[in-house]
Protein backbone atom coordinates (compact mmCIF):
# COMPACT_ATOMS: atom_id res chain seq x y z
CA UNK A 1 0.00 0.00 0.00
CA UNK A 2 1.54 3.52 -1.40
CA UNK A 3 1.65 6.76 0.69
CA UNK A 4 -1.48 8.31 -0.56
CA UNK A 5 -3.76 4.76 -0.30
CA UNK A 6 -2.45 4.80 3.03
CA UNK A 7 -3.16 8.39 3.98
CA UNK A 8 -6.91 7.75 2.51
CA UNK A 9 -7.15 4.81 4.81
CA UNK A 10 -6.66 6.76 7.73
CA UNK A 11 -8.75 9.63 7.01
CA UNK A 12 -11.66 7.34 5.77
CA UNK A 13 -11.22 5.03 9.61
CA UNK A 14 -11.47 8.64 11.23
CA UNK A 15 -14.51 9.73 9.47
CA UNK A 16 -16.28 6.38 10.49
CA UNK A 17 -15.93 6.83 13.85
CA UNK A 18 -16.62 10.63 13.82
CA UNK A 19 -20.00 8.90 12.15
CA UNK A 20 -20.69 6.54 15.05
CA UNK A 21 -20.00 9.29 17.64
CA UNK A 22 -21.52 12.42 16.57
CA UNK A 23 -24.83 10.85 16.25
CA UNK A 24 -25.22 9.71 19.84
CA UNK A 25 -23.54 13.07 21.11
CA UNK A 26 -26.05 15.73 19.00
CA UNK A 27 -28.65 12.98 20.76
CA UNK A 28 -27.86 13.68 23.94
CA UNK A 29 -27.39 17.53 23.42
CA UNK A 30 -30.53 18.23 22.34
CA UNK A 31 -32.29 15.95 24.61
CA UNK A 32 -30.57 18.27 27.33
CA UNK A 33 -31.79 21.55 25.82
CA UNK A 34 -35.21 20.67 25.15
CA UNK A 35 -35.77 18.70 28.24
CA UNK A 36 -34.73 21.62 30.13
CA UNK A 37 -36.99 23.86 28.18
CA UNK A 38 -39.80 21.43 28.35
CA UNK A 39 -39.64 21.25 32.05
CA UNK A 40 -39.57 25.01 32.24
CA UNK A 41 -42.29 25.64 29.72
CA UNK A 42 -44.56 22.88 31.82
CA UNK A 43 -43.96 24.46 34.94
CA UNK A 44 -44.84 27.90 33.45
CA UNK A 45 -48.11 27.08 31.67
CA UNK A 46 -48.90 25.34 35.02
CA UNK A 47 -48.25 28.71 37.20
CA UNK A 48 -49.71 31.45 34.26
CA UNK A 49 -52.35 29.58 31.98
CA UNK A 50 -51.44 32.03 28.96
CA UNK A 51 -49.29 31.31 26.11
CA UNK A 52 -47.40 34.64 26.04
CA UNK A 53 -45.74 33.64 29.46
CA UNK A 54 -44.62 30.59 27.44
CA UNK A 55 -43.58 32.24 24.60
CA UNK A 56 -41.32 34.80 26.94
CA UNK A 57 -39.42 31.67 28.24
CA UNK A 58 -38.73 30.65 24.08
CA UNK A 59 -37.71 34.44 23.40
CA UNK A 60 -35.58 34.48 26.33
CA UNK A 61 -33.74 31.22 24.66
CA UNK A 62 -33.98 32.36 21.12
CA UNK A 63 -32.89 36.16 21.73
CA UNK A 64 -29.37 35.48 22.73
CA UNK A 65 -28.46 33.06 20.11
CA UNK A 66 -30.24 35.41 17.46
CA UNK A 67 -27.53 38.17 18.61
CA UNK A 68 -24.51 36.06 19.14
CA UNK A 69 -24.68 33.38 16.57
CA UNK A 70 -23.16 34.85 13.73
CA UNK A 71 -20.21 36.02 15.72
CA UNK A 72 -19.45 32.72 17.57
CA UNK A 73 -20.34 31.09 14.15
CA UNK A 74 -16.87 33.34 12.98
CA UNK A 75 -15.17 32.08 16.45
CA UNK A 76 -16.46 28.18 15.06
CA UNK A 77 -13.85 28.75 12.16
CA UNK A 78 -10.87 29.91 13.93
CA UNK A 79 -10.72 27.81 16.90
CA UNK A 80 -10.68 23.64 17.58
CA UNK A 81 -14.27 22.73 16.51
CA UNK A 82 -14.05 19.72 18.84
CA UNK A 83 -13.21 21.45 21.62
CA UNK A 84 -15.35 24.00 21.53
CA UNK A 85 -18.23 21.60 21.13
CA UNK A 86 -16.71 19.62 24.10
CA UNK A 87 -16.43 22.98 26.06
CA UNK A 88 -20.62 23.93 25.32
CA UNK A 89 -20.91 20.20 26.72
CA UNK A 90 -19.74 20.94 30.03
CA UNK A 91 -20.61 24.24 30.38
CA UNK A 92 -24.05 22.93 29.96
CA UNK A 93 -23.54 20.45 32.64
CA UNK A 94 -22.78 23.01 35.09
CA UNK A 95 -25.56 25.55 34.21
CA UNK A 96 -28.31 22.84 33.88
CA UNK A 97 -27.22 21.31 37.69
CA UNK A 98 -28.11 25.32 38.83
CA UNK A 99 -31.71 25.07 38.20
CA UNK A 100 -32.61 22.12 40.25
CA UNK A 101 -30.35 23.68 43.13
CA UNK A 102 -32.55 26.93 43.05
CA UNK A 103 -34.90 25.48 43.38
CA UNK A 104 -34.14 23.09 46.09
CA UNK A 105 -32.87 25.81 48.30
CA UNK A 106 -36.11 27.43 48.09
CA UNK A 107 -35.84 29.78 44.93
CA UNK A 108 -38.53 31.57 42.97
CA UNK A 109 -39.47 28.97 40.04
CA UNK A 110 -39.79 32.04 37.59
CA UNK A 111 -36.88 33.94 37.67
CA UNK A 112 -34.74 30.17 37.83
CA UNK A 113 -36.36 29.01 35.23
CA UNK A 114 -35.85 32.31 32.56
CA UNK A 115 -31.92 32.50 34.00
CA UNK A 116 -31.09 28.98 33.75
CA UNK A 117 -32.35 28.90 30.17
CA UNK A 118 -30.94 32.25 29.16
CA UNK A 119 -26.87 30.97 30.05
CA UNK A 120 -28.26 27.99 27.82
CA UNK A 121 -29.29 29.41 25.41
CA UNK A 122 -25.79 32.13 25.08
CA UNK A 123 -23.88 28.66 25.04
CA UNK A 124 -26.27 27.01 22.41
CA UNK A 125 -25.45 30.18 20.11
CA UNK A 126 -21.65 28.94 20.18
CA UNK A 127 -22.55 24.72 19.81
CA UNK A 128 -24.66 25.34 16.66
CA UNK A 129 -22.11 27.02 14.72
CA UNK A 130 -19.26 24.80 16.24
CA UNK A 131 -20.93 21.44 15.82
CA UNK A 132 -21.93 21.72 12.34
CA UNK A 133 -18.28 23.05 11.21
CA UNK A 134 -17.24 19.70 13.26
CA UNK A 135 -19.22 17.75 11.02
CA UNK A 136 -18.27 19.42 7.85
CA UNK A 137 -14.59 18.92 9.09
CA UNK A 138 -14.93 15.04 9.91
CA UNK A 139 -17.35 13.24 7.66
CA UNK A 140 -15.91 12.68 4.26
CA UNK A 141 -18.01 14.27 1.36
CA UNK A 142 -19.26 11.19 -0.47
CA UNK A 143 -20.87 10.18 2.91
CA UNK A 144 -22.38 13.61 3.94
CA UNK A 145 -26.01 13.23 3.14
CA UNK A 146 -26.45 10.09 4.66
CA UNK A 147 -24.33 11.41 7.97
CA UNK A 148 -27.24 14.24 8.03
CA UNK A 149 -30.00 12.34 7.78
CA UNK A 150 -28.54 10.56 10.93
CA UNK A 151 -27.85 13.76 12.37
CA UNK A 152 -30.64 15.59 12.04
CA UNK A 153 -32.70 12.30 13.09
CA UNK A 154 -30.95 12.43 16.18
CA UNK A 155 -31.33 15.86 16.98
CA UNK A 156 -34.74 15.94 16.53
CA UNK A 157 -35.47 13.05 18.37
CA UNK A 158 -34.03 14.55 21.03
CA UNK A 159 -35.70 17.58 20.76
CA UNK A 160 -39.02 15.91 20.38
CA UNK A 161 -38.19 12.88 23.08
CA UNK A 162 -37.57 15.72 25.80
CA UNK A 163 -40.89 16.30 25.59
CA UNK A 164 -42.05 12.40 26.70
CA UNK A 165 -39.46 12.85 29.08
CA UNK A 166 -40.34 15.92 30.64
CA UNK A 167 -44.38 15.33 30.76
CA UNK A 168 -44.13 11.66 31.98
CA UNK A 169 -41.34 12.78 34.95
CA UNK A 170 -42.14 16.15 35.68
CA UNK A 171 -45.90 14.87 35.98
CA UNK A 172 -44.71 11.37 38.37
CA UNK A 173 -41.27 13.22 39.96
CA UNK A 174 -41.63 16.86 39.96
CA UNK A 175 -38.97 18.75 38.41
CA UNK A 176 -36.12 18.46 40.43
CA UNK A 177 -34.96 15.16 39.60
CA UNK A 178 -35.94 15.64 35.75
CA UNK A 179 -33.24 18.24 36.16
CA UNK A 180 -30.52 16.87 37.86
CA UNK A 181 -30.79 13.66 35.01
CA UNK A 182 -31.02 16.51 32.65
CA UNK A 183 -27.27 17.62 33.28
CA UNK A 184 -25.89 14.21 32.39
CA UNK A 185 -27.28 14.25 29.24
CA UNK A 186 -24.40 16.72 28.86
CA UNK A 187 -21.92 14.91 29.74
CA UNK A 188 -23.14 11.89 27.90
CA UNK A 189 -21.97 14.06 24.89
CA UNK A 190 -18.88 15.51 26.00
CA UNK A 191 -17.83 11.87 26.80
CA UNK A 192 -18.92 10.56 23.05
CA UNK A 193 -17.26 14.18 21.15
CA UNK A 194 -14.09 13.77 23.01
CA UNK A 195 -13.87 9.66 22.12
CA UNK A 196 -13.98 11.10 18.40
CA UNK A 197 -10.14 12.06 18.62
CA UNK A 198 -7.58 14.60 17.27
CA UNK A 199 -7.96 15.00 13.76
CA UNK A 200 -5.08 13.36 11.42
CA UNK A 201 -2.44 15.71 11.79
CA UNK A 202 -2.57 17.98 8.70
CA UNK A 203 -1.93 21.64 7.27
CA UNK A 204 -5.05 23.79 6.20
CA UNK A 205 -7.27 22.25 3.74
CA UNK A 206 -5.51 23.29 -0.07
CA UNK A 207 -7.13 22.82 -3.87
CA UNK A 208 -5.97 22.11 -6.55
CA UNK A 209 -4.07 24.94 -7.71
CA UNK A 210 -6.40 27.81 -10.00
CA UNK A 211 -9.49 25.28 -9.51
CA UNK A 212 -12.77 26.70 -8.46
CA UNK A 213 -14.06 26.40 -5.22
CA UNK A 214 -17.53 25.88 -4.06
CA UNK A 215 -17.25 29.08 -2.58
CA UNK A 216 -16.69 31.24 -5.78
CA UNK A 217 -19.16 29.18 -7.82
CA UNK A 218 -21.99 30.56 -5.91
CA UNK A 219 -23.18 34.18 -5.75
CA UNK A 220 -23.94 34.82 -1.97
CA UNK A 221 -27.43 35.63 -2.63
CA UNK A 222 -27.87 32.06 -3.31
CA UNK A 223 -26.23 30.55 -0.34
CA UNK A 224 -28.78 33.64 1.76
CA UNK A 225 -31.68 31.83 -0.26
CA UNK A 226 -30.29 28.29 1.51
CA UNK A 227 -29.79 29.83 4.68
CA UNK A 228 -33.61 30.98 4.44
CA UNK A 229 -34.64 27.49 3.27
CA UNK A 230 -33.17 26.06 6.64
CA UNK A 231 -33.82 28.61 8.91
CA UNK A 232 -37.66 28.91 8.80
CA UNK A 233 -37.64 25.31 9.87
CA UNK A 234 -35.83 26.28 13.26
CA UNK A 235 -39.08 28.65 14.09
CA UNK A 236 -41.53 26.06 13.28
CA UNK A 237 -39.89 23.87 15.24
CA UNK A 238 -39.64 26.48 17.97
CA UNK A 239 -42.80 27.99 17.72
CA UNK A 240 -44.17 24.39 17.55
CA UNK A 241 -42.96 23.86 20.85
CA UNK A 242 -44.69 26.60 22.52
CA UNK A 243 -48.16 25.94 20.86
CA UNK A 244 -48.52 22.44 21.70
CA UNK A 245 -48.08 22.13 25.68
CA UNK A 246 -50.22 25.44 25.40
CA UNK A 247 -53.68 23.96 23.29
CA UNK A 248 -52.63 20.25 25.20
CA UNK A 249 -52.50 21.08 28.67
CA UNK A 250 -53.96 25.05 28.64
CA UNK A 251 -57.10 24.45 26.37
CA UNK A 252 -58.10 21.10 26.35
CA UNK A 253 -57.12 20.46 29.94
CA UNK A 254 -55.01 17.29 29.61
CA UNK A 255 -52.01 16.21 31.99
CA UNK A 256 -48.48 16.69 31.00
CA UNK A 257 -48.57 12.58 29.98
CA UNK A 258 -50.65 13.73 27.09
CA UNK A 259 -49.06 15.83 25.94
CA UNK A 260 -46.09 13.68 26.45
CA UNK A 261 -47.65 10.86 24.64
CA UNK A 262 -48.35 13.34 21.68
CA UNK A 263 -44.83 14.24 20.89
CA UNK A 264 -43.65 10.87 21.20
CA UNK A 265 -45.69 10.10 18.45
CA UNK A 266 -44.17 12.79 16.51
CA UNK A 267 -40.80 11.29 17.70
CA UNK A 268 -42.03 8.35 15.62
CA UNK A 269 -42.73 10.29 12.78
CA UNK A 270 -39.26 11.91 12.12
CA UNK A 271 -37.33 8.70 12.77
CA UNK A 272 -39.57 7.34 9.80
CA UNK A 273 -39.07 10.22 8.23
CA UNK A 274 -35.19 9.37 8.06
CA UNK A 275 -35.51 6.28 6.38
CA UNK A 276 -38.06 7.56 3.96
CA UNK A 277 -35.45 10.40 3.58
CA UNK A 278 -33.09 7.92 1.92
CA UNK A 279 -35.11 6.42 -0.50
CA UNK A 280 -36.41 9.75 -1.91
CA UNK A 281 -33.44 11.43 -2.32
CA UNK A 282 -32.30 8.98 -4.94
CA UNK A 283 -35.31 9.51 -6.95
CA UNK A 284 -35.39 13.54 -6.32
CA UNK A 285 -33.08 17.15 -5.39
CA UNK A 286 -33.00 18.03 -2.17
CA UNK A 287 -34.37 21.11 -3.52
CA UNK A 288 -37.79 19.56 -4.50
CA UNK A 289 -37.50 17.26 -1.55
CA UNK A 290 -37.53 20.26 0.77
CA UNK A 291 -39.92 22.75 -0.68
CA UNK A 292 -43.04 19.66 -0.41
CA UNK A 293 -42.09 18.78 2.49
CA UNK A 294 -42.41 22.04 4.47
CA UNK A 295 -45.30 22.87 2.46
CA UNK A 296 -47.11 19.94 3.67
CA UNK A 297 -46.11 20.42 7.37
CA UNK A 298 -47.69 23.98 6.87
CA UNK A 299 -51.09 22.41 5.70
CA UNK A 300 -50.95 20.07 8.87
CA UNK A 301 -50.17 22.77 10.98
CA UNK A 302 -53.70 23.79 10.13
CA UNK A 303 -55.71 20.97 9.85
CA UNK A 304 -54.07 19.12 13.30
CA UNK A 305 -55.90 22.06 15.32
CA UNK A 306 -59.39 21.75 14.18
CA UNK A 307 -59.99 18.52 15.11
CA UNK A 308 -59.44 18.45 19.34
CA UNK A 309 -56.87 15.52 20.42
CA UNK A 310 -57.38 13.06 17.66
CA UNK A 311 -56.15 15.87 15.17
CA UNK A 312 -53.31 16.05 17.56
CA UNK A 313 -52.39 12.35 17.60
CA UNK A 314 -53.02 11.87 13.90
CA UNK A 315 -51.36 14.92 12.45
CA UNK A 316 -48.05 15.85 14.75
CA UNK A 317 -46.59 12.11 13.65
CA UNK A 318 -47.96 13.15 10.13
CA UNK A 319 -46.75 16.25 10.06
CA UNK A 320 -43.21 15.51 11.50
CA UNK A 321 -42.84 12.73 8.78
CA UNK A 322 -42.82 15.76 6.35
CA UNK A 323 -40.57 18.18 8.39
CA UNK A 324 -38.53 15.48 9.03
CA UNK A 325 -37.77 15.03 5.23
CA UNK A 326 -37.23 18.74 4.53
CA UNK A 327 -35.46 19.27 7.40
CA UNK A 328 -32.79 16.97 6.17
CA UNK A 329 -33.03 18.50 3.09
CA UNK A 330 -32.31 21.94 3.93
CA UNK A 331 -29.35 21.35 5.98
CA UNK A 332 -27.81 19.26 3.31
CA UNK A 333 -27.54 21.79 0.62
CA UNK A 334 -27.13 24.51 3.13
CA UNK A 335 -23.64 22.42 4.66
CA UNK A 336 -22.48 21.38 0.93
CA UNK A 337 -22.74 24.73 -0.28
CA UNK A 338 -20.05 26.00 2.08
CA UNK A 339 -16.56 24.91 1.78
CA UNK A 340 -14.74 23.84 4.82
CA UNK A 341 -12.46 27.34 6.17
CA UNK A 342 -16.43 29.41 6.12
CA UNK A 343 -19.08 26.43 7.49
CA UNK A 344 -19.07 27.72 11.14
CA UNK A 345 -20.09 31.26 10.21
CA UNK A 346 -22.59 30.23 7.74
CA UNK A 347 -24.16 28.04 10.23
CA UNK A 348 -24.04 30.50 12.78
CA UNK A 349 -26.15 33.30 9.83
CA UNK A 350 -28.72 30.51 9.78
CA UNK A 351 -29.08 29.88 13.37
CA UNK A 352 -29.08 33.94 14.00
CA UNK A 353 -31.53 34.32 11.63
CA UNK A 354 -33.79 31.28 12.23
CA UNK A 355 -33.98 32.79 15.65
CA UNK A 356 -34.49 36.47 14.90
CA UNK A 357 -37.14 35.27 13.14
CA UNK A 358 -38.40 33.22 16.24
CA UNK A 359 -38.96 35.88 18.11
CA UNK A 360 -40.78 38.00 15.92
CA UNK A 361 -43.19 35.30 14.81
CA UNK A 362 -43.38 33.66 18.53
CA UNK A 363 -44.56 37.28 19.73
CA UNK A 364 -47.29 37.51 17.00
CA UNK A 365 -48.31 33.78 17.80
CA UNK A 366 -48.31 34.46 21.47
CA UNK A 367 -50.44 37.35 20.62
CA UNK A 368 -53.09 35.98 18.44
CA UNK A 369 -53.46 33.01 21.01
CA UNK A 370 -53.87 34.41 23.42
CA UNK A 371 -56.66 36.68 22.39
CA UNK A 372 -58.82 33.66 20.69
CA UNK A 373 -57.20 30.35 20.84
CA UNK A 374 -54.37 27.95 19.14
CA UNK A 375 -56.26 27.58 16.10
CA UNK A 376 -55.33 30.61 14.88
CA UNK A 377 -51.71 30.60 16.17
CA UNK A 378 -51.26 27.49 14.12
CA UNK A 379 -52.56 29.01 11.43
CA UNK A 380 -50.31 32.00 11.62
CA UNK A 381 -47.51 30.19 12.16
CA UNK A 382 -48.13 28.17 8.88
CA UNK A 383 -49.18 31.17 6.75
CA UNK A 384 -45.57 32.50 7.34
CA UNK A 385 -43.79 28.88 7.00
CA UNK A 386 -45.71 28.57 3.77
CA UNK A 387 -44.66 32.11 2.65
CA UNK A 388 -40.70 31.61 3.55
CA UNK A 389 -40.90 28.56 1.72
CA UNK A 390 -42.26 29.77 -1.47
CA UNK A 391 -40.04 32.61 -1.21
CA UNK A 392 -36.86 30.33 -1.09
CA UNK A 393 -38.25 27.25 -3.49
CA UNK A 394 -38.85 30.09 -6.24
CA UNK A 395 -35.72 31.55 -5.97
CA UNK A 396 -33.69 29.10 -6.08
CA UNK A 397 -34.83 27.60 -9.01
CA UNK A 398 -33.04 30.69 -10.69
CA UNK A 399 -30.09 29.51 -12.53
CA UNK A 400 -26.62 28.77 -10.36
CA UNK A 401 -24.01 30.57 -11.71
CA UNK A 402 -21.27 29.40 -14.18
CA UNK A 403 -18.40 27.11 -13.63
CA UNK A 404 -17.73 24.25 -12.89
CA UNK A 405 -18.75 23.08 -9.26
CA UNK A 406 -16.51 21.31 -7.20
CA UNK A 407 -17.46 19.07 -4.10
CA UNK A 408 -15.29 19.38 -1.40
CA UNK A 409 -12.95 15.97 -1.20
CA UNK A 410 -11.09 14.90 1.54
CA UNK A 411 -7.32 16.45 2.45
CA UNK A 412 -4.65 14.05 3.43
CA UNK A 413 -1.13 14.23 4.55
CA UNK A 414 1.69 13.63 2.18
CA UNK A 415 5.17 14.22 2.54
CA UNK A 416 6.13 17.54 0.83
CA UNK A 417 9.32 17.04 -1.35
CA UNK A 418 12.63 18.38 -0.69
CA UNK A 419 11.40 19.21 2.43
CA UNK A 420 14.24 18.02 5.56
CA UNK A 421 12.48 15.05 6.96
CA UNK A 422 9.44 15.06 4.39
CA UNK A 423 7.38 17.56 6.55
CA UNK A 424 3.88 16.58 6.05
CA UNK A 425 1.77 19.24 3.82
CA UNK A 426 -2.01 18.86 2.96
CA UNK A 427 -3.44 17.99 -0.44
CA UNK A 428 -6.78 18.07 -1.52
CA UNK A 429 -8.24 14.97 -3.30
CA UNK A 430 -10.74 16.46 -5.54
CA UNK A 431 -13.54 13.42 -6.12
CA UNK A 432 -15.01 12.91 -8.87
CA UNK A 433 -19.24 13.55 -8.70
CA UNK A 434 -20.73 9.90 -9.47
CA UNK A 435 -22.39 10.01 -12.84
CA UNK A 436 -25.50 12.25 -13.19
CA UNK A 437 -24.87 13.77 -9.55
CA UNK A 438 -23.12 17.13 -11.71
CA UNK A 439 -23.65 20.46 -10.78
CA UNK A 440 -27.66 20.51 -10.96
CA UNK A 441 -27.91 17.90 -8.06
CA UNK A 442 -25.33 19.69 -5.86
CA UNK A 443 -27.09 22.78 -6.20
CA UNK A 444 -30.57 21.31 -6.10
Amino acid sequence: MNLLDSGVVILNRHSRRAEQLLVPAAFATALGNNVQLIAGALLVIREQQAMMAVGWLFIAVAGPQALLSPLFGRLADRFDRRALWIGCDVTSAALALGLPLWLACGGSPGPGIYGANLALAVVGALFSPASSALIKERISADRLRRFNARYEMGTQAGMLLSATIGGLCVQAFGAVPLLVFNAGTFVVSALCVAAVGRRPDRAPTATAPGAPTQATTRRPLRMRRFILLYAQGSVVVTVFNALLPTAVIGELHLGAATFGVVDALGCLGFLVATGAYRIVSRRGPDLRIAVVGFLLCSVGLVLQSQFGIVGYLVGVPLGAFFFGQARIASRTMLMTSADDASVGRVFGLANGAGLAATVVVMFLVATVTDHSDTRYGFGILAALALLATLSAGLLLRSPAPAGPDVSAGQAICLPRPGRPGGRAEAVRVLEAAPPGRGTAQSDQ
